[in-house]
């Protein structure tokens, strides 16, 4: 009887599959030789593989110009990163290097926005779509680059943010309006806190914008917290965005563009099952249908990728420091890190992310709960996204185990906080850049070492206390 932990996952999900292989019983990750790496760097390590990020956009842009060309969809495909999902500087080099655009969230996205520029990485010309509730830093910065003459389209969240435009840009400037779709039936609110209602937003548009010399609607922004999905839910908010584009290209002749918004999926399980190119097709034969329906030319279609650009060029690589059998079925293997601070979403939202072993795939396999070092109950891994459980080699040799965790590269320095003190003060874990030069080979550089123990007594003021009595 085959009882290995590759015999399990082979006979569990089709494997390899791509990114994934194993040789010689070592897990190799988009060909990075994960076991070289660990001699090399050591644990715990974070690493991001930069090349991966490029081939998701190009993905995404073939699937929509083959979308385009089955549908023979008139208008155009624009690709935007959404920069909160990471906002590290050589993220957005390498998706930069793809001629896309950018949407941002926040005040401080858009000093970022400047820096690209002062280094080239983008022009006057890449479209910024600025979304989000806006403070008024945010909007403030937002006037300058509008000011500046930089191709910005703030994206209205409610009707009083007009108002601080009016004020502080100059020339000409192009609009959009977020709706306030209706949440999912299972969430515990009716609508989304951001965007304007259904209701009011061509009456909104008739009396502070149509007739504004100043102001052009440009875009009209859709999205749902669930994501692209192939449900009832998503296409029933679909039709009620479109039409209420149709109502407005009527008499808005400037509106031109369709915003889809974010939540294209990434793979979270060696089980993950998602047909790109057929939901592409659908949504633009969705928005032919319904403006050729209306008697209305069909717009420019906008995505705003975070997750799905980012999330599968991650990992984190731990060293199991310990075997613990606690009771007659709970095993807990500890790690060198912590989970719900190194990997915020997996215990905060409850996100799944794929968990595999480096080594030891010809050993025997046992059910195990994945601990991290702080003292919180919360600290641990037990469940995949295919299954109630967690299976991982038997322990049985001199050699470590180590494990990975992997498409981890969208939110978690941002929800965790990149540096900064921790949880029971357990350091950020080194950060590997891993890139390909020009003859393919891989090529590594430590972006950040693990953090020190200055740092933090810095952070928390020890560096500035003074003797008792002073």
């Amino acid at each position: 009887m085959k009882n290995t932990y590759l015999d399990l996952i082979q006979q569990t999900f089709y494997f390899p599959q791509d990114g994934f292989e194993v040789k010689n019983n070592y897990l190799h990750f988009n060909g990075i030789d994960l076991k070289a790496l660990i001699e090399e760097y050591g644990t715990p390590m974070r690493l991001t593989y930069l090349p991966k990020i490029s081939e998701n956009i190009q993905k995404a842009k073939k699937w929509f110009a083959d979308a385009i060309e089955k549908n023979n969809y008139p208008g155009e495909y624009f690709y935007c990163y959404c920069t909160k999902s990471s906002h590290f500087a050589h993220v957005l080099k390498e998706a930069l290097s793809n001629d896309i655009h950018l949407e941002t969230s926040s005040a401080f996205d858009i000093d970022i926005i400047e820096k690209c520029y002062l280094h080239k990485l983008i022009t006057k010309d890449t479209l910024i779509v600025c979304n989000g509730f806006k403070s008024k830093p945010y909007t403030q910065r937002i006037s300058k680059l509008a000011n500046l003459d930089f191709n910005i389209i703030p994206v209205l969240d409610n009707k009083e943010e007009l108002e601080e435009y009016e004020r502080t840009i100059i020339y000409e400037c192009d609009l959009g309006i977020r709706i306030a779709a209706e949440e999912q039936p299972t969430f515990h609110l009716y609508t989304s806190r951001l965007g304007i209602r259904y209701s009011e937003i061509k009456q909104f548009y008739i009396d502070k914008i149509q007739s504004n010399p100043k102001f052009k609607l440009k875009m009209l922004h859709f999205f749902i917290n669930s994501g692209i999905r192939d449900t009832i839910y998503y296409w029933n908010e679909l039709t009620k965005s479109l039409k209420v584009y149709c109502e407005l290209k009527k008499i808005c002749p400037a509106l031109d563009s369709f915003n889809i918004g974010g939540g294209w999926p990434h793979k979270n399980s060696l089980g993950f099952e998602y047909d790109y190119a057929y939901m592409a097709s659908e949504i633009l034969n969705k928005v032919k249908s319904t403006c050729e329906e209306e008697g209305v030319e069909c717009p420019n279609i906008f995505t705003e990728f975070g997750s799905f650009t980012v999330a599968e060029s991650g990992a984190f690589i731990f060293q199991v420091l310990a075997e613990k059998l606690q009771n007659d079925s709970e095993r807990w293997y500890m790690i060198d890190n912590s989970l719900m601070t190194t990997m915020p979403d997996s215990w905060g939202i409850n996100s799944r992310f794929i968990l595999l072993p480096v080594n030891k795939w010809g050993n025997g396999v046992h059910r195990a709960n994945v601990g991290g070092l702080s003292c919180d109950q919360m600290d641990y891994y037990n469940s995949e996204a295919n299954t109630n459980e967690v299976y991982l080699p038997v322990i049985n040799n001199a050699e470590p185990l180590y494990i990975g965790f992997f498409h981890t590269g969208a939110y978690q320095e941002s929800i965790s906080g990149y540096g900064g003190t921790k949880h029971c003060l357990i350091p950020s874990p080194q950060h590997i850049l891993v890139d390909k030069d020009e003859n393919g080979n891989i090529i590594t550089e430590v972006f950040a070492e693990q953090q020190k123990v200055q740092s933090m007594l810095h952070i928390l003021g020890y560096d500035k206390m003074r003797d008792n009595g002073e």
